[in-house]
């Protein structure tokens, strides 16, 4: 196969062989090049055999550590996904010694990359190519966006936080990123918007097909999407045209924010920060789900729902009344409380 960008290659026993350890810039290979071969009909694959022994002291998946803050509150958003980046270098390590089945794959999709734009343009690349849009292209076209737009990958390291802080089945980093399709299926979408933006629609719309044919989820590329959101399992999930999703909001698999009919102009839901939708919910309209609201699984939601009070039900209606809904202190799309309301739900009943 041949290859472009590629480094030189050694004998298996060459002294000067790349290692996937190796953080010397001095030494002739290009890490600073991901291994890109030019195929017409194949996806990327690599032959590597990891060296037998690890570099000692690290933590085999590092529990998230809190973002850093500036004297000014907000996250110091290089320096954070700087961190990241270092543990899914390492965690990429610990798997590929523990597995070695999975030691080139790991070194393609991580570990020959020089940075997380790098990565996961790689990803996404290999696992939205098809025989016509080859991978690539897909990878030019990703990285020309995560490369230029810091707010980009800054979104996508709040996700990957979010992801490994919210789900107790999220093991590290480096799971979320090469595993989790809610994950994956945002990231791209984020592009497909920036192509949106720019008029270059018919690229933006053949993303979206892509994106819903290997995940299956459909979202459009005009939706607006915030950082630190979680698609937690997301099979099935579906976000019309002019739906908008808040910061720190998480939403789980089978959940609809569609329309009402076959009317144009603004006609999706309007999702405020920190709110929590369960699974196989469906919200209809041009309505707004307040700031840090719930969404019970299941639910049809129809009208508004005030910020802080939890909605469910077919169709779905306050917990406590419309009057006086009851209100909670934490933020759902956080704490990932689902059933919390029910004590409250006088009625409930098996």
């Amino acid at each position: 196969m041949k290859f472009c960008r590629a480094p030189p290659t050694f004998p298996y026993n060459s002294p000067h062989r790349p290692s996937i350890h190796s953080t010397d810039s001095s030494r002739p290979h290009a890490t600073h090049e991901p291994l890109i071969p030019c195929y017409l009909h194949t996806q990327i694959q690599f032959c590597y055999s990891p060296p037998s022994k690890m570099p000692a002291g690290e933590i085999r998946y590092p529990t998230a550590a809190p973002p850093r803050t500036s004297f000014t509150g907000f996250t110091d958003s290089c320096e954070d996904e700087a961190w990241v980046w270092s543990q899914i270098k390492a965690e990429a390590r610990r798997d590929a010694d523990a597995e070695p089945a999975l030691a080139s794959y790991l070194y393609s999709t991580i570990l020959s990359h020089s940075s997380l734009a790098r990565s996961i343009s790689f990803h996404l690349g290999n696992k939205l190519c098809s025989s016509t849009l080859l991978s690539t292209l897909l990878y030019d076209l990703f990285l020309s966006f995560f490369s230029k737009e810091p707010s980009l990958r800054a979104a996508t390291v709040a996700d990957l936080r979010a992801a490994r802080m919210r789900d107790p089945a999220c093991v590290s980093f480096s799971h979320c990123l090469l595993n989790y399709k809610g994950f994956l299926a945002c990231q791209a979408q984020r592009v497909a918007h920036r192509l949106w933006n720019e008029s270059r629609r018919p690229l933006a719309l053949a993303l979206q097909s892509r994106i819903a044919d290997v995940f299956a989820i459909d979202i459009h590329p005009a939706a607006k999407i915030g950082k630190g959101v979680l698609f937690d399992h997301a099979t099935g999930l579906v976000v019309g045209e002019t739906a908008v999703i808040g910061n720190n909001v998480s939403i789980l698999h089978h959940v609809t924010l569609g329309g009402t009919g076959k009317e144009s102009g603004d006609r999706h839901p309007k999702v405020g920060d920190g709110v929590l939708i369960g699974a196989g919910a469906t919200i209809l309209g041009n309505i707004k789900i307040g700031e840090g609201a719930k969404i019970g699984a299941g639910s049809l939601v129809l009208k508004d729902v005030p910020p802080r009070t939890t909605a469910v039900g077919n169709p779905a209606r306050l917990v406590g009344g419309k009057d006086q809904p009851a209100k909670h202190e934490d933020i759902p799309g956080e704490s990932m409380d689902h059933t919390s309301f029910i004590s409250e739900w006088s009625d409930y009943i098996i």
